[in-house]
């Protein structure tokens, strides 16, 4: 009897040894990586992180720290809806055929896979909090706007206190607000906001689909209005930034000379504004940058609460630069390095962290790294190139160069100029930028970062710098014949 319990309890032994094995297995097992995109609109990088010594920016700032924060990324198109549909399709302008804010990427390509799609394909689930795709801002929000339903499992559309005091706003033009400077110092509290009622539905959203409850990893994409005209934020933004702290850039006497027209994208009544207008507009701007860094750190503050930081990748990013006065320019859809480049910061858990990198990257790349990051299967038309060596390595080199293009809008407020849509096409290594405008026909643009970091002088056609020209046209020609340009409709 004593053998005979003495094997049984070594049978029942090795099965709970073999049983507990298993379970360790399976709890090691790493589970699939989340994704949590947050997209602002129309942000700079005057960011704390970026070495702006007056915006202040805590929690982009200390998710910079907990990742590598791109010091040289870039748009493909610097104006809402191209450079989106460019960055959630991983296809550049010309094979989206988006090239203005009205054309939906749906109608030129009805069967292309987007990034959320990706995910949804292979077993996420896909939640969109405001503005990813484009929404004329601020009349459609709230809205659906150019939505791409195919993309998501959920979709929350927040409408804040912003969007209710139109009758309050300033404006450069009258009953104008989305493509003007436009400001409003509104007494409200910061969870009363647009924005901030979407960091409150993306918490929600955060608790309700997370892994543990659903057994499904998650893809939420959070896109916040701010600092999109009109620029409206709680006074305790404003007291950040006393005007008599801010020194707004002015126009340069002879700087425009040596551009050509169709690169200034001048807007009505923004041209010539004066010091304290000018002053005030970028308080304002300043301060809807601080309120949607605020509510971004009420959704980081989630992610640690609910466990979920050492499984989800983080990315703060912007869908295109954005001008406060440099060459007489405000707002966006110019080629210069304030309207295409961009802050972007991307943190995951099992990379290294605090770093930043002045490798060239564009908003193109998102696409392909977020695949990578989270092990998932990359559609094969996707273009861009994934950052991941770079997030290994800051030194990592994955592109030569970045192109971005525009089509001109000079027509607005340049009556000599032709009314026939123009594109032009921008590439950037890393010490110049050449631009070409109707194949060179309208212009061209050459500015050396090295020693010219304020593109004060266009050297295009100067003999000195012909090779360094020749060089780059012959890079920007081999890209566009190889990526297939379509004609304007």
């Amino acid at each position: 009897m004593q053998i005979r319990l003495s094997v049984l309890s070594l049978f029942w032994l090795v099965t709970a040894v073999a049983t507990a094995a298993t379970c360790l297995a399976q709890d090691t097992t790493p589970a699939k990586r989340n994704v949590l995109l947050i997209m602002t609109d129309d942000c700079n990088c005057d960011l704390g992180c970026y070495g702006d010594e007056l915006v202040q920016t805590p929690n982009i700032d200390r998710l910079a720290e907990r990742g590598t924060r791109f010091d040289r990324a870039y748009c493909q198109y610097p104006v809402c809806n191209p450079s989106r549909s460019s960055m959630m399709t991983g296809l550049y302008p010309d094979q989206t055929g988006v090239i203005t804010n009205g054309i939906f990427f749906r109608d030129k390509l009805p069967n292309v896979v987007t990034m959320p799609q990706m995910f949804r394909n292979q077993g996420y689930w896909a939640g969109r909090v405001g503005k990813i795709y484009h929404y004329n801002v601020p009349m459609q929000i709230g809205e659906d706007g150019m939505d791409d339903a195919a993309s998501w499992d959920t979709v929350v559309n927040p409408r804040g206190i912003d969007r209710e005091v139109h009758d309050q706003i300033n404006t450069l033009q009258k009953g104008q607000f989305g493509g003007t400077l436009s400001w409003l110092n509104l007494k409200s509290k910061p969870e009363e906001h647009t924005d901030g009622i979407a960091a409150t539905e993306a918490i929600k959203l955060l608790d309700s689909h997370h892994p543990s409850k659903t057994g499904k990893p998650f893809f939420l994409a959070v896109g916040f209005y701010r600092p999109h005209t009109p620029f409206v934020a709680s006074p305790e933004f404003f007291e950040h930034y006393p005007l008599d702290k801010i020194e707004p850039t002015m126009q340069l006497d002879g700087d425009r000379d040596d551009i050509p027209l169709a690169a200034l994208m001048d807007r009505p009544k923004q041209l010539g504004l004066g010091v304290e207008k000018r002053k005030k507009i970028i308080q304002a701007y300043y301060a809807s940058i601080s309120m949607m860094d605020d509510q971004l750190g009420r959704i980081l503050d989630a992610v640690e609460r609910l466990g979920l930081k050492d499984n989800t990748t983080v990315v703060f990013v912007s869908d295109h630069g954005y001008h406060l006065g440099a060459h007489g320019l405000w707002q966006k859809s110019d080629l210069f390095e304030g309207g295409c480049r961009v802050p972007m910061v991307i943190s995951d858990p099992d990379l290294p962290k605090g770093n930043s990198t002045a490798s060239l990257v564009g908003l193109i790349d998102l696409y392909p790294t977020l695949g990578e990051l989270a092990n998932v299967s990359v559609p094969k038309h996707v273009l861009g190139k994934s950052l991941v060596p770079i997030l290994k390595d800051p030194v990592a080199e994955v592109n030569e160069f970045v192109i971005s293009m525009t089509v001109s809008r000079a027509r607005w407020t340049h009556k000599e100029f032709t009314k026939k849509r123009v594109k032009g096409y921008s590439i950037r290594t890393h010490q110049h930028r050449f631009t070409q405008w109707a194949n060179g026909d309208l212009g061209q643009e050459l500015y050396d970062y090295a020693s010219d970091p304020n593109e004060y002088s266009n050297l295009a056609k100067q003999p000195a710098e012909s090779s360094v020209q020749q060089g780059l046209e012959i890079k920007l020609d081999g890209w566009r014949r190889a990526n297939g340009a379509v004609e304007l409709p």
